[in-house]
């Protein structure tokens, strides 16, 4: 125990050197001299690390006090954007690495409060940093799906950093009930900011980690929550672009699926406010898989739920973007899948006005999307009991394509539909088909008389003119 305290004190000595060093050469040295600067303070960093001995060379009952000092040598963060510090950089990467084979092999390291303050300190000083985040003009165009996202030049210690965190998370013998008092509310809206960044590799960790936390740590489950709907509303009302959106969804869908029945007011208010206007935001592509779960997952909790979403969907609906209009179509179906009679009957009208405009729609991939609806059992049923409304205003739209598009594959699609509807119910068919006629009639022949209306009007304009 000696040793320890021994090497302990002698540590912070070295630090104390360190800073008192950095000071007085920054005062009275040149510019010339700070490439050997440089190499003493590698010198001094690597010295701190190899003055301590290898956790298994020491007693056990010693281990956590050394394992202690390690966590605070590790503390100490590292500049990658040169080459300066190679041999410190390495040396805490080993250190890191030997601790968190420590933690893998013993159960029991984290066995009171200090110890576990010094885990989180360590992990705070690591990974809590300004993110390198590009410049986001919303009038210059880019694609987030082809840039090359900026990768974290401190990956090599970030990820043993994030890898002990996780043993951390889920060791047994971490006691939430005091963990808490270090992973804080403070500590948890740190950790969100850093879904920010462009890393995949990073955001990939933070979901994990999150995820156990999120099952681990009852108490802050309602705080996590209401963080993630605040990084949801920055993303619909403010910046329109985050990176982790999908990843914070795709643990939402996870914790969606654990809500209890019924479901809280809470629950409800946080789709509605949050999840549902994120079908807004311009860049749904690259989360829409993820939003599409968390709507399916609401809608098998609450049947009752697929109206709001349907309705909201439809109210939101992108009329100038094809693709978001394809993306939209194959998120409507999959939420009538679950959408039961009743509620159907009560959002036809509305979509069924929809429907017919996609159906006609002069994008081939909306007109063709839209026809794929006949190809799902589920819903042509649901469109059939309803037939006496849908029908008159999808058999107008049929025909018109029929007329007027110029995608042959809309044609062949059409058809199909058509030969669907009508053998669905022949009779009611032949009355929307004849309807559908004399409707088109009615607006020929108002068009000629507006164009008659309007030729009268260029000849008294002509003939007036023409007497001045």
């Amino acid at each position: 125990m000696k040793f320890i305290q021994t090497m302990r004190r002698e540590t912070r000595d070295a630090a104390a050197g360190r800073r008192r060093g950095n000071e007085s050469t920054s005062k009275d040295t040149a510019p010339s001299s700070n490439s050997q600067e440089s190499k003493f303070q590698d010198s001094d960093d690597v010295a701190m690390f190899a003055k301590l001995p290898k956790l298994r060379d020491v007693p056990e009952g010693e281990q956590s006090e050394l394992l202690r000092l390690k966590l605070e040598a590790c503390s100490h963060v590292f500049d990658f954007t040169n080459d300066t510090y190679q041999k410190g950089r390495e040396a805490k990467r080993l250190t890191l690495l030997e601790i968190v084979d420590c933690i893998n092999s013993n159960q029991k390291s984290f066995v009171n409060a200090s110890l576990m303050r010094a885990a989180v300190d360590m992990v705070g000083a690591n990974i809590f940093r300004a993110l390198h985040v590009k410049s986001r003009d919303p009038l210059a165009f880019s694609d987030p799906e082809g840039d090359e996202p900026n990768l974290e030049p401190a990956w090599p210690h970030l990820q043993i950093v994030y890898e002990f965190f996780l043993c951390f998370v889920v060791a047994n013998n971490v006691d939430p009930k005091v963990a808490k008092q270090f992973v804080d509310q403070n500590f948890m809206m740190k950790f969100l900011d850093l879904f920010d960044s462009e890393d995949p590799r990073e955001r990939d960790y933070l979901k994990t980690i999150l995820h156990r936390i999120y099952g681990k740590f009852m108490a802050l489950r309602s705080f996590i929550r209401r963080a993630m709907q605040h990084v949801f509303f920055k993303v619909i009302y403010e910046c329109e672009t985050h990176n982790g959106v999908g990843e914070l969804l795709e643990i939402l869908g996870s914790v969606i699926n654990g809500f209890a029945l019924p479901l809280k007011e809470e629950h409800k208010d946080f789709l509605v406010k949050a999840l549902i206007p994120l079908h807004k935001v311009k860049f749904l592509a690259a989360f829409y898989q993820q939003l599409s779960y968390c709507m399916s997952q609401y809608v098998e909790k609450d049947r009752r739920l697929a109206y709001e979403i349907i309705t909201s969907i439809l109210r939101y609906w992108p009329v100038s973007t094809a693709s978001k209009q394809v993306l939209f179509l194959n998120e409507l179906e999959e939420t009538l899948e679950l959408t039961q009679p009743s509620e159907f009957h009560r959002l036809q009208d509305v979509l069924c006005r929809r429907l017919s405009m996609c159906i006609t729609c002069p994008h081939f991939q909306v007109a063709e999307r839209s026809l794929f609806y006949w190809n799902n059992d589920f819903v042509v049923k649901l469109i059939n009991q309803n037939r006496h409304k849908m029908f008159p205003v999808i058999v107008a739209a049929l025909y018109r394509n029929s007329k007027q598009h110029w995608n042959s594959a809309v044609h062949g699609l059409t058809f199909n539909v058509l030969k669907i509807l009508m053998e669905a119910d022949p009779q009611f068919f032949d009355e929307c088909a004849a309807k559908s006629r004399v409707d088109e009639e009615l607006q020929e022949q108002a068009q000629r008389e507006r164009e008659h209306r309007w030729e009268h009007l260029q000849k008294l304009h002509d003939a007036q003119t023409g007497a001045n």
